[in-house]
Order: structure tokens, then C-alpha cells, then sequence
């Protein structure tokens, strides 16, 4: 596929006329899908998929398309030239954009990693026998990923990677749920039977008779997976700079009024894992490594040239939306085998969900405690508790509440597959809070 796109891109770029500039992007998957329920195999099939991407570029006017690619370089070619030609005669036809971002060559890369994934053929006697005594519901995606980036001024850049993902939820007979999801680039047959065995182990508890805790102000431990689903929130209206210079930011507190942190809660842009490209649509290549939030100082944001160039800032090549391609948030000091312990009494959250801004200046989140959520007496789980909607800042939990953080940060895959399979994922540990606020 990498050669099919290089010698499209190139003919392409040979019909460009008079001013044109030409950005090419890629993406394309080699998928296998088992869809589960009640642990045994419902559908399953597998997914070949390819897109090719253009933004032409004429004086200061700009406009983009795509196609779906076949394989085969004289069909895609003569699609992809038909789009062409569908472009320039719409690009003439619309205003100048005076924050265009113009294509540059400051170096092409390639990037591939081998993983070892599930036997396509024999996979299901690794992946069910676990949950033979469990009701179980799930997708295997599984499979290559493939993106690239060329543009008119030669540069060029490609990625690829092997990854795998199992996202599951395990079901009690009164339709009590506990959701994991076990992926990354290596299976390993006892690592996936141990990290079963601990959602099984969650599931039984889930069997106890529920308790309804009342509104108020609780000790919690958010475990890794909902810590995620917070994280994901700064992408939106958070660490954005376009969104701090419009005033629609979560942290501009942060940087108009020099409000800072934890010096326990630290947070980059990390791409040192080689789970996603460096590079962005505009074939821009990001820092390796780009200090945000640096023991609760705001050091950094993600800076579009887009941005840059409307706010007179210096870019970090970060996407055009801003937000995170490869969030990780350092760990601390508490081993993960004594999280109860140091919780006492409390409640233990293993996953958040339908998370929003309530008050987005004011960094509130609102959301609900989802699956696997215990209340805990003296280190010890008792019950799990009744779905519970939070509304808190992230100025008291990433705050002053902040009182531990695991020495462990978990990868929590994107495993949306929308347009096609997500790359990446969040890194993240768990957090200990002295004060959660649960409001209803």
C-alpha cells in the first residue's frame, strides 16, 4: 500500500497547474472483527480499507476531498484525478483564507512496528476459554493500521503498525455490567488470562447486594480507565490553545490568573511509545516529547500552525483540532496492591461515563459513575453502589484533593472505529482524591 500511495501522490502532484500546491493524506486498515455475546462468536469477518485524502491549495485559497482506495494505481489514480479536477474548479470559487497553512519539506520519515497479534485461525481457543463461566460481550479488532503523508514539495512520511484490542463487558444475571479492555501490539496468553481473571474477580463482586450512597463529598480512587475518560475531556476546550485564546478554555485559569495544580498531576504529549504517527495531516512532525503540565504548572499547550499563525505563536505541530494524539500522565508513589488500603472508607470507581462540561471556564466535569464502582469499609470492598452522577473540578480532583497517584500508568486504547480503527491510546495511572463530589 505504501508504494500504491507514493506513486499516486506523485502523479497527482505532475498535474498541478500554475500556483497549485497539493497535501496528500493516507489511511488505510488490514482488520480481523469477532463480535461476542453471551461468549461465543456471533459474527466475524475481516476488513480491508483505504482512504486517500487531498487538500489543493491555490494562491490563498484552499479546499479538500477524498477517495476510497482500491489497490489497484490506474484506478485510484484516474479517481483520485477526477477529484482533482473536482477541486479546482472549486477552489477558484471561494474566499482566501488568510491563515493558510502552506506545505513545506522539512524532512520525510518512516516509521513501521511489528507486533504479534492473535492467530487469525486459532485465536478463539486463547480467547474464550476464560469466559466459560461468565456472560460475555465483546469485539476483537485486530489487525494492521496504515497512514501516510505526502505533499507537492516532496516530502513524505509513512506509518504502520500492528495492534490488537478486546473491549468486553462480563454480566451478572440482574444485568450488573464489568467493562475492560485488554489490547496492545504482543498478545500474551497468561498476561490476557491474569487480566481476565481480575474483571471476573470484579464481576463477582458485583453480585453483592447494591448500596445507595447519598450525595455529597466522598474519599475516592479513580481507577486508571476512568481517569482516561477524564483526560480525554482536555481535548475538548482544554489544552487547545486556539480555545484559550478564544477564552472557551477549561485552563485559562491556568494562564490568566497563574492558578496552578497538584505537583503531583503531570501531563504530556508523549509520542516516545510509537503508538500513533508524529506526523499531522498537514505532514507536520510533532516535538517527540512536549511538556503541558509540568507538577501542576501549565508549561505548554497544543499549538496548530493554524493557530500559530492567527496568534502570532510559535507551533508544536500539534493536529488541527488540538487535541491529544498521545496523552500521557506521569505516575506517582502509591503500588497499586495497596489502593484499598489507602482508600479506607470510600468509594472505588473503575470507569466514568457520558462525561461533559458542566461549567467549562471553571474546569467542571459532570458525568456518571458507570460498571464496576464499589463503596469500601476499612480497606475492604462491601458492595457495589447504585450509577451516581459526579460534578467536580478539575481544580479539586487534579488539585488539592489530589492526594496519591499509582506507580503504574495504563495504556486505555481509543478503540472507536467510525471512520476506520483508531490508533493510540491514553496513558494514565490511577488517582486517590480525600474529596469527590457525587450530586445526585
Amino acid at each position: 500500500m505504501e508504494n500504491n500511495f507514493y506513486q499516486v501522490g506523485e502523479k497527482l502532484v505532475q498535474q498541478l497547474v500554475n500556483d497549485e500546491k497539493l497535501k496528500i493524506s493516507f489511511g488505510a486498515e488490514s482488520s480481523q472483527f469477532i463480535r461476542f455475546n453471551g461468549a461465543k462468536v456471533r459474527q466475524t469477518g475481516l476488513v480491508d480499507d483505504a482512504v486517500l485524502a487531498m487538500e489543493l491549495i491555490s494562491g490563498k485559497r484552499t479546499t479538500s476531498g477524498s477517495i476510497t482506495v482500491s489497490g489497484n494505481v490506474d484506478q485510484d489514480y484516474k479517481n483520485a484525478l477526477d477529484e482533482l479536477l473536482r477541486l479546482r474548479n472549486d477552489v477558484s470559487q471561494l474566499p482566501e483564507d488568510p491563515f493558510i497553512v502552506e506545505p513545506e519539506n522539512l524532512g520525510s520519515s518512516r516509521e513501521e512496528h511489528t507486533g504479534e497479534l492473535p492467530d487469525s485461525e486459532n485465536c478463539l481457543e486463547d480467547i474464550i476459554p476464560p469466559f466459560n463461566r461468565v456472560d460475555m460481550s465483546g469485539i476483537l479488532a485486530s489487525g494492521r493500521i496504515m497512514q501516510g503523508n505526502m505533499n507537492s514539495v516532496g516530502q513524505k512520511h509513512w506509518f504502520a503498525t500492528d495492534t490488537f484490542s478486546l473491549d468486553y463487558s462480563l454480566i451478572t444475571p440482574t444485568e450488573k455490567m464489568v467493562k475492560a479492555t485488554y489490547a496492545g501490539t504482543n498478545w500474551d496468553h497468561e498476561d490476557y488470562q491474569a487480566f481476565v481473571g481480575k474483571s471476573i474477580e470484579k464481576l463477582e463482586l458485583m453480585q453483592l447486594p447494591p448500596k445507595r450512597i447519598e450525595p455529597g463529598n466522598y474519599r475516592t480512587f479513580i481507577a486508571s480507565a476512568g481517569v482516561a475518560d477524564i483526560l480525554r475531556m482536555f481535548s475538548w476546550g482544554g489544552t487547545s490553545e486556539a480555545a484559550i485564546q478564544q477564552g472557551e478554555s477549561a485552563f485559562c485559569k491556568m494562564r490568566n490568573e497563574n492558578i496552578r495544580l497538584s505537583e503531583k498531576f503531570s501531563l504530556s504529549e508523549d509520542f516516545r511509545n510509537g503508538t500513533v504517527p508524529r506526523f499531522n495531516a498537514n505532514g507536520e512532525t510533532a516535538p517527540e516529547l512536549l511538556q503541558i503540565i509540568d507538577k501542576g504548572k501549565l508549561v505548554n499547550t497544543l499549538i496548530s500552525t493554524r493557530t500559530a499563525k492567527e496568534y502570532n505563536k510559535k507551533s508544536n505541530f500539534a493536529s488541527g483540532g488540538e487535541g491529544f494524539r498521545s496523552p500521557v500522565m506521569a505516575g506517582g508513589s502509591l503500588n497499586e496492591d495497596d489502593v484499598l488500603n489507602e482508600l479506607g472508607t470510600g468509594v472505588y470507581l473503575s470507569n466514568l461515563h457520558y462525561l461533559n462540561w458542566s461549567d467549562q471556564i471553571g474546569g467542571r466535569i459532570t458525568g456518571m459513575t458507570r460498571y464496576a464502582c464499589f463503596w469500601v469499609e476499612d480497606g475492604k470492598i462491601v458492595a457495589p453502589i447504585e450509577n451516581m452522577r459526579f460534578d467536580d473540578s478539575l481544580y479539586n480532583f487534579f488539585g488539592d484533593n489530589l492526594e496519591a497517584v499509582t506507580d503504574r500508568a495504563r495504556m486505555n486504547p481509543e478503540v472507536g472505529t467510525y471512520e476506520g480503527r483508531e490508533l493510540g491510546g491514553t496513558f494514565c495511572p490511577g488517582i486517590l482524591l480525600s474529596s469527590f463530589a457525587l450530586t445526585l
